[in-house]
């Protein structure tokens, strides 16, 4: 058995972070040359000491006929120099990426929020995103996007996010647009620099090389549809990665059974083209260098096809590595071969190191090439080694990723890996029908149908799996959230590798024991600290905030009467806030719109609240989540501006939306609430230009807490900021939420205004307690708020 070859994996680790380091100077207020230059003088001091040292081994004698003595200081110098380069690569990508986004028009544009015409090209196809809501049309379009002119003028290729309205159709890939838009800019660490919103008044065509692939698309999805069902709006995506007809019913119970990887395109897509592609040459008898040519020119095809999104060139880099390694038939080379694509890509694009989806990649592909093999012997003591084979395949994928994924969610899963097994012989079968298909229905359209409705059967049964694992008990165990729960589960996965390898013997009983405290500690530490919250919380709040993750869930209480204004993202979150207050009925609850992000974990409340307002419906959405309330017996009323009421003590008032307004964002319910100790009013989803008409609207006046809008976008009034000047600001935010928020320029925002900013990533649950005319605050987690509320 070959070890694996394991010294190119300190330089890989070193230009991650000093990648992510890199990325983030300039959030931080330090200048772009800081840290390449630091790399670059590591880099050659490293080298000059490694040239010296081997120098000096070469000049010591040698006596009595032995060889000459190994330089292991000169090597360790030149792994260190290694090292050190990769990272002054990656950190000298980020510093022009950064200074490429200081030049030009777009800074000034973004700070005096002015309006330019710019000319961009699509670098993945749109999805559909919220607009004005009081505008005629209800949807925009959203996608990253790279300019490459600015006012008629040429401009350095800046990647930006583009919010566009005006077509009908989402813009495809590739596609060059003329718009004139507003600018803002996003946080250095973000990986598009700036965000351009406006009306699009040109949609020009894509370059030949991208063309192609639209036609192809469109008719996959439209077969698709005609297939039907949960497995039609699968098989697309299966097939290349398009999710756009997968039902947010769907998605969760995707979600919930942790298959959402089998739609998006992974390495295994990639693997099976090339595989498949190199195996027809080679049936053909093409020369080895055309069976490589041949393989190659497929996996371009295929990412051209499946957009070449982050996660595409991810899935496809990573694709290579697993089939070179596997290719020459050497195991320790796969290894020193995904460090090397991983400093590769860091060095095209550094922000793939603040990119979850990239670590996830990475770490799958590090956990098959690495854990497969000693997980399959391992488990070959206790089954059929053919069996222990395959179930080592997904447990060290899952494995190796689960410490990131605690820093997404601190849950571990209990049936990821069954599912994962259980959908496992159905997902290949899927992609490479769903595939054939999509290449076929333009030239042979009953082939490709016929081929499509192969797929179909697959991806039912994925699709049953997954609505099945989501309605079985315990879906999850809690974990200790962010970096000491990722540390603690990494611990926990090394020493149980270590337990299961080792013979009996001291060895494998220290890495039993570790491993049964790194569980027992972060389980035991998640279970018991609700009870130590409950026992600490207040008995007399007023107002509080619900850590729910990336979404807004707020509870009221006043003269025994309770309020929720939203439900988050996730039931479960909901339920834990819910006990940690022992509220079991709500006299009132606001929906103020329907994103996923507010009222995903409705049903939590489902026969718990007497009556539900809400804002403009919107079909699908609005249905599924009024459903369970209605069932549960609640009250539904659809609500506008004008429309009051009174919870306990307290009088309430709707301020926004006005009355026959589309649904969307800025259609969100702006819920106003006054009591006799506090004024709070609570802005939803709310972007900038709905909150400076709400701001004409109605003479708002002060207020003491405001529930900041979009979980602290930049897309914000700052004159309903000042006019509201509020002493506490809720922001309903997940920690590291891939968004950006809350960002940096609403937060100054806040600070400017004297606001206490009580973010719910940072302090968890929170509680405000009227007292002496300000408020006391309590947290499950302590952190500075930014002021005193």
């Amino acid at each position: 058995m070959r070890a694996h070859d394991l010294r190119l994996l300190p330089s890989a680790i070193t230009a991650w972070a000093i990648a992510w380091v890199a990325t983030g100077a300039a959030d931080a207020g330090a200048p772009a040359w800081v840290v390449p230059t630091a790399c670059w003088s590591a880099a050659a001091a490293g080298l000059v000491a490694a040239v010296t040292r081997s120098s000096a081994v070469r000049a010591a004698p040698t006596g009595g006929g032995a060889g000459r003595p190994r330089s292991t200081g000169g090597a360790v110098f030149a792994l260190v120099a290694v090292a050190a380069t990769c990272a002054a690569l990656v950190a000298t990508a980020a510093g022009i990426g950064l200074a490429l986004r200081g030049s030009g028009p777009l800074p000034a544009a973004a700070a005096d929020r002015s309006w330019v015409e710019a000319e961009i090209r699509m670098e993945a196809a749109a999805r559909a995103s919220s607009v004005a809501a009081w505008e005629e049309r209800s949807t925009a379009w959203r996608a990253p996007a790279t300019v490459i002119a600015v006012d008629g003028r040429p401009h350095r290729p800046v990647r930006v996010e583009a919010v566009l309205s005006g077509p009908a159709a989402a813009p495809p890939f590739g596609a060059t647009l003329t718009l004139r838009a507003r600018v803002s800019a996003l946080p250095g660490s973000d990986r598009e620099g700036f965000r351009l919103r406006g009306e699009v008044e040109r949609i020009g065509s894509a370059s030949a090389l991208i063309a192609w692939t639209h036609p192809l698309r469109d008719g996959l999805a439209d077969a698709a549809q005609r297939l039907g069902g949960d497995g039609g709006a699968l098989v697309p995506g299966l097939a290349i990665g398009d999710t756009a007809g997968v039902s947010e019913e769907l998605r969760e119970a995707m979600t919930a059974a942790s298959l959402t990887h089998l739609t998006a395109v992974s390495g295994a897509n990639c693997a099976i083209v090339t595989a498949a592609v190199f195996w027809a040459a080679g049936r053909a008898g093409l020369p080895r260098a055309a069976r490589i040519g041949a393989a190659l020119a497929a996996l371009l095809g295929f990412v051209l096809l499946v957009t070449p999104e982050s996660s595409v060139v991810r899935a496809a880099v990573m694709a290579v590595v697993v089939l070179v390694a596997l290719g020459v038939g050497r195991a320790g080379g796969g290894a020193s071969a995904l460090a090397v694509a991983t400093v590769m890509l860091l060095a095209i694009d550094p922000w793939y190191s603040r990119d979850f989806g990239f670590a996830l990649s990475v770490c799958a592909t590090a956990g098959l090439i690495l854990l497969s093999g000693p997980l399959g012997r391992a488990l070959a003591k206790w089954m059929p080694r053919p069996v222990a084979a395959v179930v080592a395949i997904p447990l060290a994928a899952q494995l190796a990723c689960q410490p990131v994924l605690i820093l997404l969610e601190p849950v571990l899963p209990v049936y990821g890996v069954p599912a994962n097994l259980l959908a496992a012989p159905a997902a290949p079968i899927a992609t490479v029908a769903g595939l054939v298909g999509c290449l076929l229905l333009p030239v042979l359209p009953s082939v490709g149908f016929a081929a499509l409705q192969v797929a179909w059967l697959p991806a039912t049964w994925i699709a049953m799996l997954a609505h099945g694992t989501q309605r079985l008990p315990v879906q999850t165990v809690s974990w200790l959230p962010d970096a000491p729960g990722a540390a603690l589960c990494a611990v926990a996965v090394a020493a149980g590798l270590v337990a299961s390898s080792r013979p009996p013997g001291r060895g494998r009983a220290i890495a039993a024991a570790v491993l049964v405290v790194a569980v027992a500690l972060p389980v035991g530490a998640a279970a018991g600290r609700p009870l130590v919250a409950r026992a600490a919380l207040p008995g007399d709040w007023q107002i509080m905030q619900c850590d729910v993750g990336q979404g807004d869930a707020v509870l009221v209480r006043d003269a025994g009467a309770t309020l929720l204004v939203d439900a988050g993202p996730d039931p479960g979150a909901l339920e834990r806030c819910l006990d940690l207050a022992g509220i079991r009925r709500l006299d009132l609850a606001v929906i103020t719109h329907w994103d996923a992000d507010h009222a995903g974990g409705v049903a939590a409340i489902a026969g718990r609240v007497g009556v539900v307002l809400h804002g403009p419906l919107d079909g699908g959405r609005s249905k599924r989540a009024l459903a369970p309330l209605v069932g549960g017996g609640a009250e539904v009323m659809e609500v506008a501006s004008g429309a009051s009421g009174s919870l306990g003590e307290a009088d309430w008032r709707v301020l926004w939306p006005p009355a026959r307004t589309a649904p969307g964002n800025d259609a969100s319910v702006v819920l106003d609430l006054r009591s006799e100790r506090f004024r709070a009013v609570f802005l939803g989803d709310l972007g900038e230009e709905a909150q400076e008409r709400l701001r004409r609207d109605h003479d708002l006046g002060r207020a003491d807490v405001v529930k900041v809008a979009h979980h602290g976008s930049a897309d914000q009034s700052a004159e309903l900021y000042r006019e509201l000047a509020a002493s506490v600001g809720f922001v309903g935010v997940g920690a590291e939420n891939g968004y950006g928020h809350p960002t940096e320029s609403l937060l100054d925002l806040l600070a400017h205004g004297g606001t206490a900013v009580v973010r719910s990533d940072q302090v968890g649950t929170s509680a405000l307690i009227a007292a002496d005319g300000g408020f006391r605050l309590w947290s499950e987690r302590a952190a500075d708020v930014g002021g005193d509320p």
